[in-house]
């Protein structure tokens, strides 16, 4: 299972639309726009001096839902602190949010 179906996989578990899901998946990836030849994508590179994940975010302009999600998705099941089944709760919560912020944006 790739990355992609997994962030779907969650999504349906959250109870998200396809809609939704393609929405919520769009941003996360930040592929507004952006095409790729499915061999590379230039919106996978990492920034210049970028060495951990709080560089990330901020090259990215995360907000604070999408950053928890992406903190949560890189350190799943290698934490003691954080074991799976609370990662993948963190992800549900943050993605919920996410989704009620955009829809209250967007009407």
């Amino acid at each position: 299972m790739n990355h992609d179906a997994i962030s779907v996989e969650i999504c349906r578990i959250a109870g998200l639309s396809t809609e939704d899901t393609k929405t919520l998946l769009t941003r996360l990836a930040g592929a507004q726009g952006a095409t790729s030849d499915g061999s590379t994508a230039s919106y996978y590179e990492l920034p210049e001096g970028a060495t951990e994940l709080q560089h990330l975010i901020g090259h990215r302009n995360m907000n604070a839902q999408i950053g928890e999600i992406f903190r949560a998705c890189y350190r799943y099941g290698i934490v003691a602190h954080s074991p799976q089944v609370r990662d993948i709760k963190k992800i549900i919560f943050y993605a919920k949010a996410e989704l009620e912020r955009l829809e209250k944006l967007n009407g």
